[in-house]
């Protein structure tokens, strides 16, 4: 990768989240070590997604494989082709699986594109009503009025009617969602902004909207469980419409499961099992939805197994890690080996090198950023997988910051690593813990 045609805001952008000790919003491609295997079979989903298909995808890992990253990694590979996305993380209090309406909900507040951050639902529906009114108008059906403007009155006319058309199969089975966005854009029309933000929110899948703008729509009650789903097949429509081929959909630690009541797991399962056949049936064309877990929610009996209809779509045999087929339904992720380590860490070092001291790619050189990724691993018990995370933040901020800002600065003689418990997430934690533990465990012999 040459490291010197990535612009200056991405590289601050990657470079300040890493210094934070947090996953960069944007810029994964520029440090996605060990992922290139990977890349050519999620970009034909991908176009099988933007030609109208659904793809399912699982992604398997154990706690510190870098699932999140992966999945964000593809986000940023499918905002790059147009797709709108979100990241829900399923837990059993503020987003539990079986409750599907709460999943759509968190599915809007999340939604993104390359052009708008979270929630970017408004400006998705906005640039969905200015395209129906190009296509009226590019179809010269619409007359001019005495200033030689098209007729507002024509316009919106067809622009109902278009509205219609394009969301005929959503209506068939979700005859609210279109009545919603109808009442939303002659509430925007007549300037009505507290009737049209209460619409948007019901879109969205809010509760508490005010009964009055509900009732400017005709629609009563809030977002069910089965509506959820119109709601979903009607966002893909709206999106499909505005320039979005597709909308990735990732639910993360879905493994949180196994956790859960024995009736509540059930549920949350079907609830799984039924998205997929809703998927195979071809109601929600332009959808990519990925799941992460841990093999223990994939292979025991806590999770997918308990399903036998699900696990039988789940299953994937995994033999020799050279030869796993990234096109299955299921994929693992290996994690990090320290080589792979070093090379995340020399890919880092010289993306912070351009346009810093020249002394910075010299004084940490490869020799030390390996030094450093064994030092990093060793305080960790040796537990290479958990490590990216605080080796990336001890070489940006304890190392490359200094060389870069002090002459003198030199960090084998002058940084000696150290890791406090504040720092360090609880896995992290943990493994730091039982390496000191182990450490004292250790017998000495008597002098």
């Amino acid at each position: 990768m040459d490291v010197t045609a990535v612009s200056a805001a991405r590289r601050r952008e990657v470079i300040d989240a890493l210094r934070r000790g947090t996953v960069p919003h944007a810029g994964l491609d520029l440090f996605a070590v060990g992922l290139e295997r990977f890349e050519n079979a999620l970009d034909e989903e991908l176009s099988t997604v933007a030609a109208k298909g659904a793809v399912f995808k699982a992604v398997r890992g154990e706690y510190g494989s870098g699932k999140t990253f992966f999945a964000r990694w593809l986000a940023e590979r499918a905002k790059r082709r147009g797709f709108a996305v979100t990241e829900i993380q399923v837990s059993e209090t503020e987003t539990p699986l079986h409750r599907l309406e709460t999943v759509y909900r968190r599915l809007v507040e999340r939604l993104a594109t390359s052009s708008h951050r979270p929630s970017a639902l408004r400006d998705v529906i906005d640039g969905w009503f200015y395209t129906l009114e190009e296509d009226v108008l590019a179809a010269g059906s619409v007359p001019s009025d005495a200033d030689g403007m098209p007729d507002a009155r024509a316009l919106q006319q067809g622009v109902d009617e278009l509205l219609e058309k394009r969301l005929a199969s959503v209506a068939r089975t979700t005859p609210a969602f279109a009545a919603a966005l109808r009442a939303y854009r002659r509430a925007t029309l007549f300037g009505d902004a507290a009737v049209a933000e209460g619409l948007i929110a019901w879109i969205g899948g809010q509760p508490n909207v005010s009964a009055a703008a509900k009732r400017t729509a005709g629609i009563k009650g809030d977002l069910d469980h089965f509506g959820a789903l119109g709601f979903l097949q009607g966002l893909l429509a709206v999106l499909r419409d505005s320039g979005h081929p597709g909308l990735l959909v990732v639910l993360d630690e879905i493994e949180t499961l196994q956790r859960v009541r024995g009736d509540v797991r059930e549920k949350g399962l079907n609830a799984l099992r039924q998205l997929l056949d809703e998927m195979d049936g071809g109601r929600f064309p332009g959808l990519y939805l990925m799941i992460t877990g841990t093999p223990a929610f994939f292979d025991g009996n806590q999770g997918v197994q308990r399903l036998p209809p699900l696990a039988q779509r789940l299953t994937t045999d995994f033999g020799d890690p050279r030869f796993d087929n990234p096109r299955a339904v299921q994929i693992r992720l290996t994690g990090f080996d320290q080589e792979k380590l070093v090379r995340l860490g020399g890919r880092i070092r010289d993306l912070y090198a351009v346009g810093a001291h020249p002394r910075v790619a010299s004084v940490a050189d490869d020799a030390y950023v390996g030094e450093l990724a064994r030092a990093v691993t060793g305080e960790l018990g040796g537990q290479v997988g958990i490590a990216p995370r605080i080796f990336l933040r001890k070489l940006v901020e304890q190392v490359l910051d200094r060389v870069d800002q002090f002459d003198e600065f030199d960090p084998r003689r002058h940084y000696s690593l150290t890791l406090s418990s504040a720092e360090l997430s609880p896995v992290e934690r943990n493994a730091w813990r039982q390496r000191a533990a182990d450490a004292d465990d250790v017998e000495l012999d008597p002098p």
